[in-house]
């Protein structure tokens, strides 16, 4: 009698042993397909590093690319009269950067006809995102005047920009 009841107590405890695997079995599948997509997504994130890491030339020629987009997108909106900017700018800028240049920046930078403008400085931020980030310099004999432009790699313009300030007198030639 003290047998069977030990085995009963047995079974029962085996039986809710089983119970409750069974119950973790869908948790477990859930899981199991979540570790697959992240591996997934981790072996897609590696080919893209491999190939960043693999070819920093084509990455050179990007930036190297972009850059002078950039100079000659400066150079033409500081030497051109703001009616042409729809015309002169529109394929180097987006549409909203074009509207902001005609209605907030060129109001308060003196672009005047005998004032030529030079890009004596472009530095780059970062070399690695789809969206390269500027600092640049335009300078005449007058003033000198501080930008901030975002270029987009993947639309070949530039996307954003913002001036700023100047705090003395910019000079390259030391």
């Amino acid at each position: 009698m003290k047998n069977s009841r030990l085995i009963i107590f047995a079974s029962l405890v085996l039986a809710g042993i089983l119970l409750v695997q069974f119950n973790q079995m869908p948790n477990l599948d859930k899981q199991l397909g979540q570790a697959r997509a992240d591996l997934k997504q981790a072996k897609v994130n590696q080919v893209k590093s491999q190939t960043i890491v693999s070819s920093p030339k084509s990455r050179q020629e990007t930036v190297s690319n972009s850059t002078s987009r950039v100079t000659k997108f400066v150079q033409t909106f500081s030497n051109q009269p703001t009616s042409s900017y729809p015309d002169s700018l529109k394929g180097l800028a987006s549409q909203k950067v074009i509207n902001e240049l005609t209605q907030t920046f060129a109001p308060s930078v003196t672009f005047s006809d005998k004032a030529h403008y030079d890009v004596p400085l472009v530095g780059l931020k970062n070399a690695w995102g789809s969206d390269l980030q500027y600092l640049v310099i335009a300078k005449s004999d007058a003033q000198s005047v501080a930008y901030t432009i975002t270029y987009d790699t993947d639309e070949k313009q530039v996307t954003d920009m913002s001036r700023l300030t100047l705090k003395g007198a910019f000079d390259n030639e030391k």
